[in-house]
Order: C-alpha cells, then sequence, then structure tokens
C-alpha cells in the first residue's frame, strides 16, 4: 500500500510525521500521525499505542497538545494517531450541520444504516486495516497499547474489549462510558446503527465488560470539574460494571481538571507508562 508523507519534524532525538493513503476499509483517503522513537533508528521493533481522539479533533490534535513525544522517546514506543472520522468529498456529514456526528464524529464503530455504511466503519480501519498497514510499513512489533479521549477514550475501550487478545494495554483519559445513555451516544448510534438498541449494545463499554472474556486492566483519569461529567461520560457505569464482573479498573477522579488538553499533558506520562509496562514485558 502507498504511504504518501505529509510532513516530517525532529522531536526528542525522534521522528514526528504525517501519513496520507488510501483506505480501503473506509473508501476514502484517510491521514494518521505517527511518533517514531529514536530507538527506531537503532534497529529495534518497538510497540505501537494507537491514541483515538474525541470530537471534532484530527490526527493532529494529540500529537501538537498532549506533550507525549518526551516521554515516548525515553520509553521506546511508537504512538499512531488515527482521524476521527473517514473524510472526503463523497463522505456525507451531519445532516444538521452539528459537529457530534459524522465528519470528525466517527466513534470507533461500524455503521450498519444508509449511508454512513459505506465509510463510517473506523472499529475495522482502527483494530485491523490501519495495525496492519503500520506493521507493514514501519519497524514495529504485534505488541499494541490503546487508549484515547472521550469518544476516543469510548473507543479505545470498545476496541479492546471486543478484540480479547489484540492489545496488551488499555487506557482512557474522560471516556464515554456508556454511550447508550448519553446524549452523544444516542445521536451517532441512532444513526449509525438505527433504532434497535439490541445492536446498540455492541458498542457501549460499560455492557460489552460484563461478558468480557479477558481481564485486561483499564486505567482511567476523568477530571472532576469536566463539563460533561454528569451528562455524556457517566464513570460510574463503568465503575459499577467493573465491580460486578470482577473485571480490573483503575479510575482515577483527577481534582479540579476539566474536559481539555491540559488535562491530558498533565497526565499522559502516568498514561504511557502504565502502558510501556506491558508493551516492553
Amino acid at each position: 500500500m502507498n504511504l504518501d508523507n505529509i510532513s516530517c519534524q525532529k522531536s526528542f532525538g525522534g521522528w514526528q510525521k504525517r501519513y496520507r493513503h488510501r483506505s480501503k476499509t473506509l473508501n476514502c483517503d484517510m491521514v494518521f500521525s505517527i511518533y517514531l522513537p529514536p530507538q527506531i533508528e537503532q534497529g529495534e521493533k518497538l510497540p505501537v499505542l494507537y491514541w483515538l481522539s474525541g470530537l471534532s479533533c484530527t490526527d493532529e490534535n494529540f500529537m501538537q497538545k498532549a506533550g507525549a513525544q518526551r516521554i515516548a522517546a525515553e520509553l521506546g514506543v511508537v504512538i499512531v494517531a488515527p482521524d476521527t472520522s473517514p473524510r472526503g468529498a463523497d463522505v456525507p456529514g451531519d445532516p444538521d450541520g452539528g459537529w457530534d456526528f459524522g465528519l470528525g464524529a466517527g466513534f470507533y464503530l461500524n455503521a450498519t444504516q444508509a449511508p454512513w455504511a459505506q465509510h463510517y466503519r473506523m472499529h475495522d480501519y482502527v483494530v485491523h486495516e490501519l495495525p496492519a498497514l503500520i506493521e507493514a510499513s514501519f519497524p514495529v512489533s504485534d505488541q499494541r497499547g490503546i487508549s484515547g479521549h472521550s469518544m476516543g477514550g469510548h473507543g479505545a475501550l470498545v476496541c479492546a474489549l471486543r478484540n480479547p487478545g489484540r492489545y496488551q494495554s488499555l487506557s482512557a483519559f474522560a471516556p464515554i462510558c456508556n454511550p447508550m445513555a448519553a446524549p452523544w451516544g444516542e445521536k451517532a448510534f441512532s444513526r449509525y446503527l438505527g433504532e434497535d438498541h439490541s445492536s446498540w449494545r455492541e458498542w457501549d463499554a460499560s455492557l460489552l465488560i460484563a461478558n468480557a472474556s479477558e481481564k485486561l486492566p483499564i486505567f482511567i483519569d476523568q477530571g472532576d470539574r469536566d463539563d460533561f461529567l454528569a451528562i455524556q461520560l457517566k464513570p460510574e457505569a463503568i465503575e459499577s460494571a467493573a465491580k460486578l464482573a470482577s473485571h480490573p479498573l483503575t479510575l482515577r477522579r483527577q481534582a479540579g481538571y476539566d474536559h481539555s488538553y491540559f488535562f491530558i499533558a498533565s497526565f499522559i506520562e502516568d498514561h504511557l507508562r502504565h502502558h510501556a509496562i506491558s508493551l516492553k514485558a
């Protein structure tokens, strides 16, 4: 598969790059960002952390704002950040012009309803197509972690819970823990998946955790001054579900922090070290 290099900057001895490629899964061109630590140039095959961003973001938000490169360079962990949805002239967006559905809001699921199903298959792209491309194109191992923020936190949880053995580590910042009971999730699910709520259950981490065949530890940070905490994020839902299922969960409620990248930047080192323990084992 052809990769077109869009940009390349040196960072902490490694390289921050962006690439464009044609996605068969999404039927459009896609862009991803990748940080390659300096150990890559020494011939090491490094593990990969996949980062999923939130509503209205692109592949660039995390790479430019989270300050993750310094610790990734120290730990020898590659970071890959895909876009948050398919894009292009032929890709339908929100018919109402909203920012919380469609372009920039793919919700990391596989749509089943027209006209979304032709393009909006972000789950398969993130779990299968993108890692296959990364592992074929860069000197990386098959050790994978996954993390994300908000909608991307939901995506990370669902990708890991639906695909046991695929990831060696998992974390999230302020994830949408119970999207079936959140306005953002209800809007996205009703359009992407239809009105049959039984199909929604396959994409809700707080419900998936009850039948998870793998007890992959979950590490979540949540700010207690997050404006979306009570209505959209609902960490108490996954906390209760994990307790009932005896699923290992560390949920840290961080006093004074909101939903912004200032929050992510404050705790990204903890998350990267959490992933490195499993990815470098």
